[in-house]
């Protein structure tokens, strides 16, 4: 049964004194969090660097046979019964000043839906306060303590089922074991549930999204395994029902096809990124993210015997080769400024084993990759910051590690090779201070239905029933028309004081495309929206200016080739495209429904 929706400090309680620890640290930044190009800011519009871990459990760690309390059934033999990983052998407090030694700002706190919904009461001896409750409370107080002490937290839907990722496990999409309407919900919960916390500053979507035993995830193709809208409508809901002040945080597909010689497969993370983009609502709130592991690779999967193909892993590759693939498939979206895709890529998850990993290729790569993150100033999440020990063996790819009566074996004890990279990755120069303003460049795409990312709009009635239509976001307006594939470009910084529809030539002024029928706005309004039916255009959504709009004007023609003035990027690759200049807005869209025609956009007027 689902948890009714409560305010964290009710839920709470008098409880949060019973594992209160040290004094609150004075965190140096202001939530909430947003983006500024390439870089996530805070409130104050500073540069706030991801420098994060992952503290997981709470997604579960059981490998999904045999006993569930058995230990030997949880990965590396560390249960973690759907709370964080740890707490049954150090107090949160001491986990936590472990997080403050290794210079970490930031926590990605996975969690599973099964998680959210189990009522069953977990006992954590060496955290008394927190005995008793259900895995969510846990996960509510951890919350609480982390962010009192100035970390920020990044909620990450991990799962679907509280088990240890990544194979065929059931959990390979957000829909996997579960309906999307249940995925949606559960994060609109968790969105309200943290409102009120401004250190709660991200909704990390859904973890490494990949092929099950028999069906690929896509990026755009608009059924029910398309990642790329799947994740913008959960993000709707965030934004629009939930929590709009949340970074949303996409990761791309991390695996495709069959890993075997001779079929097709691979790792394609970002690389659809660069044809279809997201566009939020509020905008400014988009990150996106990528994993990278030494023993993976842009076509391997990672896996060793079954399932291994003769694909270079990541730590195959010589050090030009590492660079080239990591900007290819994830790097260039935040590198590449004034396009529609630029947004801060986070790198949520990157690691290596420590003290007992004596193998000198994945070490040399992981000193390789921190020398890239140092390089571009990244953001990043090493994971994982907690792990178990006994007499200082174990799994060892943590960050810190405690065994079963308490004792901790950490990063810098002196014997772990890792400390040196980690070092020069946490005191490398970045940038800080302020970050300007830049333009912002948004995507409209009408593939598949409407995409209104207009708050405004929304709130309207169906302006046009029965057509799919497309609307900037607040403030934005629609600078640039691709002749084919219903696909627009948005930019600006522009208030409004109504809309009006245009469907046909009255309030034409001019013959600025003869012989070609032209939907004109009104004097003083701007193109901010369109629809189509089909492949044609079928109407335009005019946006008031409150001031006087300039009235010259020249055409664009668009229908035989590209016409664009810079910026934006190519928002609709393989089609042409007319687009006005940042000083100009659209005035009128002029289309043929003559033979050979499909009645879609062949001519602009940018006025200024």
């Amino acid at each position: 049964m689902k948890l009714p929706h409560v305010v964290l400090g009710a839920l709470l309680g008098t409880n949060i004194a019973m594992i209160a620890g040290p004094a609150e640290a004075t965190a140096t930044w202001v939530g909430p969090l947003s983006t500024r190009g390439r870089y996530v800011v805070d409130a104050n519009g500073d540069r706030f660097k991801l420098k994060s871990g992952n503290w997981h459990g709470a997604s579960g760690t059981w490998n999904g046979s045999g006993d569930i309390a058995d230990p030997a059934n949880h990965h590396a033999g560390e249960k973690a019964d759907q709370i964080p990983l740890g707490l049954d052998r150090a107090s949160l407090e001491e986990i936590l000043d472990g997080f403050a030694e290794l210079g970490i700002n930031s926590i990605r706190l996975p969690f599973s839906n099964q998680m959210i919904h189990d009522t069953t009461p977990v006992q954590v001896p060496k955290n008394p306060g927190l005995s008793g409750r259900t895995p969510l409370q846990i996960y509510d107080a951890v919350i609480e303590r982390l962010t009192a002490r100035g970390f920020a937290v990044i909620l990450n839907n991990h799962t679907n089922t509280s088990r240890w990722c990544c194979g065929v496990d059931g959990n390979e999409r957000w829909n996997t074991s579960q309906t999307v309407q249940r995925w949606q919900d559960d994060w609109v919960f968790m969105a309200r549930r943290y409102k009120a916390n401004k250190r709660v500053v991200g909704a990390d979507l859904y973890n490494e999204v990949r092929r099950d035993i028999l069906d690929d995830p896509n990026w755009g193709l608009g059924d029910d395994h398309d990642w790329q809208q799947a994740s913008q409508r959960v993000a709707d809901r965030i934004q629009l029902e939930a929590n709009p002040d949340l970074l949303i945080i996409v990761e791309g597909i991390n695996w495709f096809g069959i890993p075997a010689d001779g079929l097709p497969h691979g790792r394609p993370t970002l690389e659809p990124v660069r044809d279809l983009s997201h566009t939020l609502i509020d905008s400014g709130k988009l990150v996106y993210s990528a994993h990278f592991y030494g023993y993976t690779g842009p076509n391997h999967s990672g896996a060793t015997g079954v399932g291994e193909t003769h694909d270079p892993r990541y730590q195959d590759l010589s050090p030009q080769e590492l660079r080239d693939v990591v900007y290819r498939q994830a790097f260039y979206v935040a590198a590449e400024a004034g396009t529609h895709f630029n947004a801060p890529v986070w790198f949520s998850e990157f690691g290596v084993g420590g003290r007992e990993n004596n193998d000198p290729k994945s070490r040399d790569w992981f000193n390789r990759f921190v020398d890239y993150l140092v390089q571009t100033d990244a953001d990043f999440a090493f994971w994982p910051l907690v792990g178990f020990h006994t007499n200082r063996t174990g799994n060892g790819w943590a960050l810190l590690h405690w065994d079963a009566a308490g004792n901790r074996m950490g990063l810098y004890d002196g014997d772990d090779w890792r400390q040196p990279a980690w070092t020069r990755l946490m005191n490398a120069a970045s940038r800080s201070g302020p970050i300007p303003q830049s333009e912002r460049w948004s995507m409209l795409n009408l593939d598949h239905a409407d995409f209104q990312a207009s708050r405004a709009v929304r709130a309207m009635p169906d302006w046009n029933a029965g057509a799919r239509k497309g609307a900037c976001p607040d403030g934005q307006r629609v600078i640039g028309l691709s002749h084919t594939g219903n696909r627009g470009l948005c930019t600006g910084a522009w208030t409004s004081s109504g809309y009006a529809v245009v469907r046909d030539e009255s309030y034409v002024e001019a013959d600025w495309a003869s012989g070609y029928t032209k939907v004109q706005c009104p004097p003083d309004h701007y193109l901010v929206g369109y629809s189509v039916k089909g492949a044609a255009f079928d109407a335009g959504l005019c946006a008031k200016s409150p001031t006087p709009l300039g009235r010259n004007g020249r055409t664009v023609w668009f229908d035989r080739g590209d016409n664009r003035s810079s910026g934006g990027g190519d928002f609709a690759r393989g089609h042409y495209k007319g687009q006005c200049a940042t000083n100009e807005y659209i005035a009128g869209v002029a289309y043929t429904g003559r033979v050979g025609s499909n009645r879609t956009p062949d001519a602009i007027l940018c006025r200024f």
